[in-house]
């Protein structure tokens, strides 16, 4: 695996961002490899694996997850292949039902470092390409088929022909699926590492706190646990607190951004918006500055009138 990069790094290219399509993660494995704990709500970062996904497939039209309902960070749809646990040929014909847009993403439900602009990547290659479906590959060149785009009327009629040959699709291997379709592969080690075992666990949990990343993964967990869609300039609250803190006391730097979101969040023009959050952080970092300008005017007079001024 490479060096880790935070969503705010990551997935800059917004290619395929306009594209309509639907997801399905599939989240009812039996996890053997953890003892049979539960996968997708394990936490790194502080967030459930399965919201981490969720949140990277936000633009999705509709998200249906193939497990057992349980809650999430993001509304969804819940199916279950029938029986549970019929592996994942199964849990995709079941997800698939629920869909509706012409492309779809299949995830798992255990890719700490997937984001969205993964999903844009993947289905600007799928477009690009005329291929049946888009996947990643992982550091060793191995395909990874559910984290991939897929062209859903071709998953559709090639699940349809399995079904009868092989007295349903409990227990088909998913390249049973795949190896009949034509394939283009985009390379990414990072958003590919997927947590099969708690060695895996550990390294997503240490990988997130490496090379000065740790606040913007910090603010995504924030944001999503809050439900905030809102992407706003760091820098620019990062410097208000500290004009806050070394113009008037360091308590002020908190009291202030919180000041900030709350008059951005009441704003009659913005909405609440990016802009909003900038123009209440102009105002509030200029009344920072005005209190830090008359903190060193009244020192420069207490010098002057010194016995030994003159």
């Amino acid at each position: 695996m490479t060096a880790y990069e935070p969503p705010s790094v990551r997935g800059a290219d917004k290619g395929g961002q306009d594209v309509a399509y639907d997801a399905v993660v599939l989240a009812g494995g039996a996890a053997r490899r953890l003892c049979g704990a539960d996968k997708p709500g394990l936490r790194v970062g502080g967030r459930a694996l399965l919201d981490r996904v969720l949140a990277a497939c936000a633009d999705a039209g509709t998200t249906v997850v193939v497990a057992d309902p349980r809650p999430t960070a993001r509304p969804v749809t819940w199916a279950r292949e029938a029986p549970p646990g019929g592996g994942p040929v199964a849990a995709l014909d079941a997800g698939l039902r629920h869909t509706t847009a012409e492309q779809v993403v299949v995830l798992s439900a255990d890719l700490p470092f997937l984001d969205e602009g993964t999903i844009r990547r993947l289905l600007a290659a799928l477009r690009a390409s005329g291929a049946d479906g888009a996947l990643l590959t992982d550091a060793d060149g191995r395909d990874q088929p559910l984290v991939a785009a897929y062209r859903a009327p071709v998953l559709r009629r090639e699940l349809a022909a399995l079904t009868p040959g092989h007295d349903g699709l409990t227990g088909l291997p998913l390249r049973r699926l795949t190896g009949a379709l034509d394939l283009t592969r985009v390379s990414d080690p990072v958003a590919s590492f997927d947590c099969d075992t708690w060695d895996d666990i550990a390294t997503a949990r240490a990988r997130i706190r490496e090379h000065g990343h740790v606040l913007d993964e910090w603010i995504s967990a924030v944001k999503d646990e809050l439900g905030v869609d809102l992407d706003v300039d760091t820098k620019v609250l990062l410097d208000l607190a500290r004009d806050a803190a070394h113009g008037v006391a360091r308590p002020a730097a908190p009291l202030t951004t919180f000041l900030v979101g709350y008059a951005a969040a009441q704003a009659k023009h913005g909405g609440g918006g990016p802009e909003a959050v900038a123009e209440a952080s102009r105002k509030a970092a200029a009344l920072a500055l005005r209190w830090a300008e008359e903190a060193a005017a009244k020192s420069d007079a207490a010098l002057d009138t010194r016995p030994d001024a003159e």
